[in-house]
């Protein structure tokens, strides 16, 4: 089974700090990361700069397509308004499929602010009390996590998997 993982920092650079511990952790088998992202959002900037993180994700790493319509019901829902209310909540009933719920996404919208960040990883195989001990020197790693059924991998890999993209090519 493979979980999603959102770790939530008080500082903007919090998160990449924490991916690099995340990649100490895959080389020592402590987990195995199939994909992962960051939000950072600086002091001063009116939004926050996403980003995946391609030398973290493994075989079988989604999409940016994923990782887009994340952020964008997390992030750019807010800014958009009423008008494309409709459009929206379906891309949100989507990602509910996925073990990605509103709540999920009103939680992450409301502590991911102006000097905070959040790193995002799909993984299996991880030690939690492991990782979060990694994490243990950074300010205030809150732990949103996520398990996704077997049902709900499998819809999530075949829909927004780079493999699954190159296979119907």
């Amino acid at each position: 089974m493979e979980t999603l993982t959102i770790w939530l920092f008080d500082s903007a650079d919090g998160a990449e700090l924490a991916a690099e511990r995340v990649k100490s952790l895959a080389r020592n088998r402590l987990i195995t990361v199939h994909d992962a992202a960051i939000v950072a959002w600086r002091e001063g900037k009116d939004k926050p700069k996403l980003r995946q993180l391609h030398n973290l994700a493994g075989r079988g790493a989604l999409t940016g397509a994923f990782w887009g319509m994340l952020f964008g019901l997390i992030f750019l829902v807010p800014l958009i308004g009423a008008a494309l209310g409709a459009a929206t909540g379906a891309l949100g009933g989507s990602l509910s499929d996925y073990g990605i719920d509103d709540d999920l996404i009103r939680q992450v919208r409301a502590e991911v602010t102006e000097g905070t960040s959040a790193l995002f990883v799909l993984s299996s195989g991880a030690v939690i009390d492991r990782v979060r001990e990694a994490f243990g020197g950074e300010a205030r790693p809150e732990l949103i996590f996520t398990n996704l059924s077997e049902e709900q991998e499998k819809t999530l890999r075949d829909t927004f998997t780079t493999e699954h993209e190159t296979e119907t090519k």
